[in-house]
């Protein structure tokens, strides 16, 4: 039966690994101070991801910066996807499984629109898709307005891992490729 052990059995075993710890410590010497100035960042709070929503408010759309090209040509990769994807995607390595044409659409119709073709085509597995939001000839100031927004809408969508401006045959300046996630 083992035996009960009183409040001095402990307090001598806390002695004895003390006395331990200090002659295992004797010749320690603390580190000489640093010159260097430590830097604390403030960490950014977290916020809930909203998942495969677009933004209410185009402020938001802005804050996503597309890479725009010198002839004007223009494109989004999401931070962690490979360039070799962009490069696959404005090639045509991925066929296009479904198309959502925006001519004529007030931008609150075609937000609506896209977000549920995107929820759509990704429900449906689609890999590629193609948006047509024209070239905005028509619009008031000769100001492409939907191809303006659509970047930033696309780019706030979760499952959008890139997208890029059309070739010539497939809508080119006026619709876009989107690659979703598998």
């Amino acid at each position: 039966m083992p035996k009960k052990s009183n409040a001095t059995e402990t307090d001598h075993d806390d002695h004895d690994d003390q006395a331990l710890f200090r002659a295992a410590m004797q010749d320690v010497a603390p580190l000489p101070a640093s010159d260097k100035i430590v830097i604390r960042r403030k960490k950014p709070s977290v916020q809930p991801r909203q998942k495969n929503m677009l933004p209410d408010d185009d402020t938001e759309s802005q804050l996503i910066l597309l890479d725009i090209a010198a002839d004007g040509e223009w494109s989004f990769l999401r931070p962690g996807v490979s360039q070799q994807t962009l490069k696959r995607l404005r090639n045509g390595y991925w066929p296009v499984q479904g198309n959502l044409d925006l001519h004529g659409l007030t931008q609150d119709n075609a937000k609506r629109q896209l977000a549920v073709f995107l929820d759509q085509a990704e429900k449906s597995k689609c890999r590629c898709v193609r948006i047509i939001h024209g070239k905005g000839l028509s619009s008031a100031d000769g100001v492409p307005v939907l191809k303006q927004r659509i970047g930033g809408w696309l780019a706030q969508y979760n499952a959008v891992l890139a997208f890029c401006q059309a070739k010539p045959e497939d809508g080119g300046s006026g619709a876009v490729l989107v690659l979703l996630r598998k």
